[in-house]
């Protein structure tokens, strides 16, 4: 039987480190040391190693990782059947949901790490390289958008979150739970999603001859800022002149701020779009419950944007890559309501 391509891309993180120097660990594995680490891994896919990095996953920049989402656009245009990213846990959930907005391909674009270091006693890595190259070679995982395989589940990449700083069943998706699994060596599906629709990003001009470049990041820095007890609102005020293009508002319960706060809000809608989600860790922001001052009735009332069902880390994800698509804010609300 002819073995399915799969490129294994490794970005650093936990999975990659080992003791070093000093104290503490650090990433010194690249790709293929992580394929020779993981028994039989030969046998479900032909394997191609890359390593463009090597760093914690707090440390990952925006602009490389849309990087890597062009690169793995070519290369399963072309010859490959499935791709594996290979990270640290930390920026997991928001990572994999930019490869989920960005990557056109319908084929398997799987996310993974670990929680414990290469040469910890039950190390994880191993095992989530595994399940996630299963995953990436199933012909059964097309067309679902991008994964986050760890603990042997599999995660939509819309849904995914890391609920524990230490356990290797870190990962959930509170909103609707795993949507496969793997066992006895094959990936099974419980659910099948529709795929993401995609965001295409408005590029720089290009000179003669040249390619365009997809606008960096920093053209389009949008804040996160979640709403406490007793919030007096001067994060708020201060956001016009830190140069910020956009804000998503973690609200309490449902999409709720102090009801101070909320006059503020409709201040800073002229300037940028302000998107409302929860703080909670699953459900959506509402939109037509309740109505007191700072409600979500109130927020939407002044012009902010509903988030729907994303969190917060997702949602500036989605809003910092419409802001570099070009789209005016009619078109820019329109596409947010698309994938929330």
């Amino acid at each position: 039987m002819t073995l399915r391509r799969v490129l294994m891309v490794s970005l650093g993180g936990t999975i990659t480190m080992t003791p070093g120097a000093g104290a503490g660990l650090v990433s010194t594995l690249n790709a293929a040391d992580l394929v020779r680490s993981v028994p039989g891994i030969e046998r479900v896919a032909e394997l191609e190693t890359l390593s463009p990095m090597g760093v914690a996953s707090a440390s990952l920049a925006v602009d490389d990782l849309i990087g890597v989402a062009h690169l793995l656009d070519e290369r399963l245009a072309a010859d490959i059947d499935g791709a594996v990213v290979i990270q640290g846990t930390d920026s997991i959930e928001e990572t994999a949901f930019l490869f989920d907005l960005l990557v056109r391909s319908d084929k398997p674009v799987v996310v993974t790490g670990a929680m414990r270091g290469a040469t910890s006693p039950g190390a994880d890595g191993p095992a989530n390289l595994l399940s996630a190259t299963i995953v990436a070679a199933s012909p059964e995982a097309a067309g679902l958008g991008t994964l986050v395989v760890l603990n042997d589940q599999v995660h939509a990449a819309r849904f995914v979150h890391k609920m524990h700083t230490a356990l290797p069943s870190a990962f959930a998706s509170p909103l609707a739970g795993p949507i496969g699994l793997v066992a006895e060596g094959r990936a099974a599906f419980h659910l099948r999603l529709s795929k993401t629709a995609q965001i295409v990003l408005q590029k720089d001009a290009a000179g003669p001859g040249q390619a365009a470049e997809p606008r960096r990041a920093a053209d389009a820095p949008v804040a996160l800022l979640r709403i406490a007890l007793g919030d007096d609102g001067r994060l708020l005020k201060a956001l016009p002149g830190l140069g910020f293009r956009g804000l998503v508002i973690e609200g309490m319960g449902a999409g709720h701020v102090p009801a101070a706060l909320a006059p503020m809000v409709g201040e800073l809608v002229p300037a940028m779009p302000v998107l409302l989600s929860s703080r909670v860790a699953a459900g959506p922001s509402f939109t037509r419950t309740y109505g007191y001052p700072g409600s979500e009735i109130d927020l939407l009332g002044r012009g902010a944007l509903s988030a729907g069902a994303l969190g917060g880390l997702k949602a500036r994800i989605l809003l910092m890559l419409l802001l570099r698509s070009g789209l005016d804010r009619p078109a820019l609300a329109a596409a947010i309501r698309a994938r929330s």
